[in-house]
């Protein structure tokens, strides 16, 4: 009897422990507001403080993604309307006829972290895949900078993997400049700077003109659609000041380009395209470091060389060279649908890319632009 009661004494004591845990999960999943970030004004000043926003959060993104590509834009809090935003996912809802119904957070972004705290991530985000997925949303796909809890055990979960490079600027340039690769980097800038390159930046539209035909010659080589030149009007507008365009020649010819971005303390290269006749000039090379000098004028701490897919080693090696340190960016889906089904759905999205590679490398210049216009926003 003294054990029986002795046990049941037990569990009533760790249900008393549990209990309010338990209640303070419900009312997390039960608080769960959404609200646009494009209009709401609790969130320019959420992201000024919080640490782990980043570009791809910014109003300017946002603001170009919906109006380039009609995506609704929309954020989760379990704050009140009423209240100061202390953590939120933000996500884009994409109703594609050709690709279906999805949420992204966010498309053609490298990362977007969900700024919220470890200890309530999982519960937040269970409740937003919950609620979304009842909606008919095919899958839910999360983009974190680093490692995420894992959550959701109630749905099928699938990893997907990019390799990504930021440079820390707070040494001083020239520590900077000694940590490049001796051969590859150093020897490329001086040779650019030898042989006379010409740099100019700026955000006009002859810049965009000259960046844009180069952009997409280089998507051509790599059989690969680009945006519509849309999207790079749509970010000149609404970055402001916080886009430049650089571009370098050789004579009066193009000879590279790229697009950065500027956020808090932050160098963004999102952009870049270059022509092989001056690969040898080290056109590429002279940008970035032209990019990183300015960065260590503006005081800024850090540059972002962006993602790359786990199989481009060449490109991996020459962030690597840069001084740029290497971290994993793994995306996770989220869907209702079983693992082989969803195994299989992945595959066979990495089948139609291929196809549509083999399709684009036949298609004159003037029409894989067209492509790009016609098919971009349902491919995020």
């Amino acid at each position: 009897m003294s054990a029986l009661v002795q046990t049941f004494e037990t569990k009533r004591a760790v249900a008393l422990l549990v209990e309010p845990l338990e209640s303070k999960l419900r009312a997390t999943r039960e608080c769960i507001h959404s609200f646009d970030p494009l209009s709401d004004r609790r969130w320019n000043a959420f992201l000024e403080q919080n640490p782990n926003a980043s570009v791809f959060h910014s109003v300017p993104w946002l603001d170009a993604l919906r109006r380039t590509y009609g995506y609704e834009v929309v954020a989760y809090t379990t704050n009140g309307r009423s209240e100061d935003l202390e953590n939120a996912v933000v996500f884009c809802r994409i109703n594609s006829w050709l690709t279906g119904r999805r949420m992204v957070s966010l498309p053609f972004s490298d990362h977007c972290a969900p700024l919220m705290d470890e200890q309530s991530g999982d519960n937040f985000l269970d409740r937003i895949v919950q609620e979304e997925l009842a909606h008919r949303h095919s899958y839910i796909e999360v983009r974190p900078l680093t490692q995420f809890p894992a959550g959701t055990s109630s749905f099928y979960r699938i990893k997907i993997e990019y390799v990504f490079h930021q440079l820390d600027l707070t040494p001083a340039l020239e520590t900077l400049f000694c940590g490049f690769h001796q051969s590859s980097i150093q020897r490329k800038i001086r040779k650019a700077e030898k042989h006379g390159l010409l740099y100019r930046d700026g955000r006009s539209e002859a810049l965009l003109n000259q960046f844009y035909t180069l952009f997409e010659q280089t998507r051509k080589r790599h059989h690969i659609p680009p945006p519509p030149r849309e999207w790079f009007l749509n970010l000149m507008r609404s970055f402001g000041d916080g886009l430049k365009i650089r571009v370098a020649y050789k004579a009066d010819r193009v000879a590279a380009a790229m697009i950065t971005l500027q956020h808090k303390d932050t160098f963004v290269y999102k952009y870049g395209a270059s022509d092989p006749q001056f690969h040898r000039f080290g056109a590429m090379h002279l940008l970035y470091w032209e990019a990183i000098q300015e960065a260590k004028r503006l005081g800024l701490r850090r540059f972002d060389f962006g993602r790359t897919n786990a199989d481009q080693q060449g490109l991996i090696t020459f962030k690597n060279r840069w001084g740029a340190t290497q971290s994993t960016l793994t995306y996770a889906r989220y869907s209702l649908s079983g693992p082989s089904t969803h195994f299989f759905d992945l595959y066979a999205t990495r089948w139609k890319s291929k196809v549509a590679k083999c399709a684009v490398s036949c298609l004159p210049y003037a029409l894989v632009s067209k492509v790009g216009q016609m098919l971009y926003r349902h491919i995020a």
